[in-house]
């Protein structure tokens, strides 16, 4: 049977996307929707962006394109190291790249440079790594860095007050654009919650595989999930994005 399965947050973490996969049993049938921040946290994200590559010759995929991917894809274009970047798991994307040639990074580049900013499926689910704020839905977002960095989508939609019917002029009008919303980008580990969350017809997928959580899967039909262990353990030497004690 097919399915529509959307990953989270990746971080650099192969063992995990590796594991994870597996315990999904994901087939070429399914189609993989993949939501950004591929890179930027343990140290195998060049590792992850070629693994990617190699998925999707064998299968249905979409990659929806993250902040950290957007900083990556511009240290691999001019060579400029983002200072912010650069503290927040850009270090360890760099020195992922030390065995891989010009011919590799510049393939890599182009890989970041065709990632979609968001995707819309036949049954209208919307899947993109951050939000947007326009009321008339993403394709007329005038700050195209919304599509990356936006979380009052996902505010507006977690303190919902459930009280509040769609049909009431009060309902935020994003929400009512798409049937289901998936974004990343926020861990959800800022709830004390470390599986994929809910918010009216939002679901947050982003489990903070690059700190101290799991890496999670999500069947958009039957909301079955799957998570790999927690990615620290699979990284025993490494601190992530963690900082420091």
């Amino acid at each position: 049977m097919k399915r529509t399965l959307v990953i989270g947050d990746i971080h650099g973490g192969l063992k995990a996307l590796t594991q994870l996969l597996d315990r999904a049993e994901i087939s070429q049938q399914d189609d993989l929707i993949f939501l950004g921040d591929y890179v930027d946290g343990w140290s195998e994200s060049a590792q992850v962006i070629e693994f990617l590559l190699k998925l999707e010759k064998t299968h249905n995929c979409s990659f929806i394109k993250g902040n950290h991917d957007a900083w990556c894809q511009n240290w691999l274009s001019d060579e400029v190291v983002d200072e912010v970047w650069y503290h927040h798991g850009g270090k360890e994307a760099i020195e992922s790249y030390a065995e891989f040639d010009g011919l590799a990074k510049k393939n890599h580049l182009r890989f970041f440079e065709r990632m979609k900013n968001y995707h819309i499926d036949d049954h209208n689910n919307l899947f993109i790594h951050a939000g947007f704020s326009s009321m008339h839905g993403p394709a007329h977002e005038h700050y195209a860095s919304n599509y990356t960095w936006d979380r009052t989508l996902w505010e507006v939609a977690l303190t919902m007050d459930k009280r509040i019917k769609k049909d009431s002029f009060l309902y935020p009008k994003r929400l009512l654009l798409f049937n289901e919303i998936y974004i990343g980008h926020t861990p959800t580990l800022n709830y004390n919650v470390d599986v994929p969350m809910q918010g009216c017809n939002v679901w947050n997928i982003d489990t903070g595989a690059a700190f101290k959580g799991k890496l999670s899967c999500i069947d958009v039909k039957t909301k079955k999930i799957w998570q790999s262990e927690i990615v620290q353990t699979l990284y025993k030497n490494e601190l992530g994005r963690n900082k420091k004690q």
